[in-house]
């Protein structure tokens, strides 16, 4: 490639924390590589209320990815930096997902003022998240719980959370806070047993399927076993369309040649959930998301 080879990403920290991530591996491949970056402010970025979206059925996973992905289509960019979760179950026409790097730690963590486990928390605690699948987890799990919404980056809630007469605590993704190195600031937290979202913890890569030349590049840096899972998940995803309006959580694991899936999926307030789990071959994980849809039960 004879110019730079352009990452277009959104400007958060979290965001540039991950396309950093990219870069280093992209250039422990190859370190002659002219890597620059495209800050991308998508539609996500300019709101403070998605319930619109939610009720909508339109969803709030396009608003953070819909901009990026104009620019792929324009040419603008080479290649799209996502958090995987915030990518919607049908991509743009004419782009896909050609890598992903090895995926970070999944969990969902409490985090408090002081020690304090979930179990601990006393009843009728007020709880701070800015996503549904998280608050009908939650709830589930804790109905005496009082679940505010918060919205904003991981650093302005956690700050929030300092600020705050009422709250007990907030709830956070493990791998957000070990990329921006707050993990290790002190934080009191509780690793919680909810099922994280489809895609949570993975970086994915999205380009052209036309372009080969990106193909090529990002082959090396993609991280089978973690594609492997996510592919399971996207297709989950994809037959499910959910989003924000069909809260689900998803737990993936492979081991050896085999692929483990499990899912829990909420519908209307006060229902049970619906939960599934299955098991296949590892070498077809599309059709393992397909045997696990069509055995949800209640």
């Amino acid at each position: 490639m004879n110019r730079p080879f352009l990452l277009g990403t959104r400007g958060s920290a979290l965001a540039l924390a991950q396309v950093e991530l990219v870069r280093k591996a992209l250039l422990a491949v190859d370190r002659d590589l002219k890597i620059e970056v495209k800050k991308i402010t998508t539609s996500g970025d300019h709101r403070s209320d998605f319930s619109d979206a939610c009720l909508s059925g339109a969803g709030v996973k396009g608003l953070f990815t819909k901009e990026i992905e104009q620019a792929l289509l324009d040419g603008t960019i080479d290649a799209a930096v996502h958090s995987c979760k915030d990518l919607p179950g049908h991509l743009a026409e004419g782009l896909e997902v050609r890598a992903v790097l090895e995926r970070a730690n999944t969990a969902d963590v409490l985090i408090t003022k002081t020690p304090r486990t979930f179990s601990g928390l006393p009843q009728g605690a007020h709880i701070a998240t800015s996503s549904v699948r998280r608050r009908r987890q939650l709830l589930w799990l804790r109905p005496d719980l009082v679940i505010e919404e918060m919205r904003g980056n991981v650093p302005t809630r956690i700050n929030k959370l300092g600020l705050s007469n009422t709250l007990e605590g907030i709830v956070l993704a493990k791998a957000g806070l070990d990329r921006l190195g707050l993990s290790r600031e002190g934080l009191h937290m509780d690793i919680l047993p909810t099922l994280p979202a489809i895609g949570q913890g993975a970086i994915a890569l999205e380009c052209r399927s036309s372009d080969k030349v990106t193909a090529a590049l990002l082959a090396p840096i993609n991280h089978g076993p973690t594609l492997c899972c996510i592919r399971a998940e996207r297709e989950l995803l994809r037959l499910l369309n959910g989003d924000c309006h069909l809260p689900v959580g998803v737990g993936t694991r492979l081991e050896g040649a085999k692929l483990f899936m499990q899912a829990i999926i909420f519908g209307a307030e006060g229902e049970p959930p619906l939960t599934a789990s299955a098991s296949g071959p590892a070498d077809a994980p599309e059709e393992l998301a397909s045997n696990l849809f069509n055995h949800i039960q209640p």
